[in-house]
């Protein structure tokens, strides 16, 4: 364990993706796994309360749970990090009795100037309910982002870590609204 904090624990180890880490989420959620991933995949329900989000656009369509999406973030750390823009193809399905999503990114040929262009190497959520109480869901996620730039790496543990938190927190107070 790295870090645990407001009821979500966060691991990491070093990626075999690349020169960076693979981080776990994992917490507790009071909902059920559909209400979960309805919240997370991509939509116009993920920027109403993903607060790192700042747009979202569905660039290619090709089912219900398939599409490329292209989405920016706000800057972290006091700026240390600034804007990215994230180009990733995103697929969700049901496996054994929960969901998963997952996505990786693209290369993507349109490149907005005033984002640095991150990269997310093979990440997922997965969601399912918790045997001894249904209204209750673990959701774990396994995320290796590149956010590429010149950023020192602890700057990057640190904006991963509270970011993961700060998922988790935001998610649970959609999901009560809702």
């Amino acid at each position: 364990m790295w870090t645990s904090q407001k009821d979500v624990t966060i691991w990491r180890k070093p990626s075999e993706e690349f020169n960076g880490y693979l981080f776990k989420a994992q917490g507790v959620i009071d909902d059920v796994v559909n209400s979960i991933i309805d919240h997370i995949r991509p939509g116009p329900c993920r920027l109403d309360w993903d607060s790192l989000m700042t747009s979202m656009d569905i660039l290619e369509h090709f089912e219900e749970n398939c599409c490329v999406m292209r989405y920016t973030t706000a800057s972290q750390l006091w700026n240390i990090i600034s804007p990215r823009e994230f180009v990733d193809f995103s697929y969700t399905v049901g496996h054994k009795e929960g969901l998963l999503s997952c996505g990786i990114s693209l290369d993507w040929s349109e490149k907005r100037p005033e984002f640095v262009r991150g990269y997310n190497h093979p990440c997922g959520w997965f969601c399912v309910p918790l045997k001894d109480n249904a209204n209750q869901s673990l959701l774990t996620g396994y995320i290796q982002t590149d956010l590429r730039g010149m950023i020192p790496q602890s700057a990057v543990d640190t904006a991963m870590a509270s970011t993961l938190i700060n998922f988790y927190e935001d998610l649970r107070r959609a999901l009560k609204k809702a």
